[in-house]
């Protein structure tokens, strides 16, 4: 008897372990980091930058996330560069950002903002004049651009402190 109890108890134990393989093999993989995401800002949430309240904006909110967690929003994509572009004077002592997000301005959709492309110089004004518009993708960047009298359509990487200067001089050169 102590034998089919134990072939009994094996079995199951076999059973068991069957079901959990079988539970590994269907379960969907993780999840892909994904970079388009972040705390949305709230009511009390002003740019560290100009003072704004970001909310009031929603079709420009930028994101900057630090490696340490902390969250910042702002006004538009130029305050967002003006911050990352100074982080001793807005961010001393925090960890390095990590993420960057701004608003694309067709879809309105959170995208990275290191893979996006910006129209400079254009006739559509941000919430603080002349903008940094982001765009998802080449093309439409360059179709807002001739559309909209834009001056430069330019990577993440080209934008430096003398060009978010000369944005807000309104000077696109």
């Amino acid at each position: 008897m102590d034998a089919n109890v134990t072939l009994t108890h094996a079995t199951r134990c076999r059973r068991r372990l069957l079901v959990l393989l079988l539970a590994a093999l269907v379960s969907p993989a993780p999840p892909a980091a994904d970079t388009t995401t972040g705390p949305a800002p709230g009511p009390r949430d002003v740019c560290p930058v100009c003072g704004m309240f970001v909310t009031r904006y929603p079709e420009w909110t930028a994101t900057l996330v630090h490696a340490d967690g902390h969250t910042v929003h702002f006004d538009g994509a130029k305050d967002l560069f003006k911050y990352r572009l100074d982080l001793d004077r807005y961010a001393a002592g925090r960890a390095a950002p990590e993420r960057l997000l701004v608003t694309e301005y067709y879809g309105l959709a959170r995208i990275d903002a290191r893979g996006a492309w910006y129209v400079i110089g254009s006739d559509v004004l941000g919430p603080m004049g002349h903008e940094l518009i982001p765009f998802s993708s080449r093309a439409e960047a360059e179709e807002f651009s001739r559309d909209h009298k834009g001056k430069g359509v330019l990577r993440y990487e080209e934008i430096d402190r003398s060009r978010v200067e000369s944005v807000d001089l309104g000077r696109f050169e």
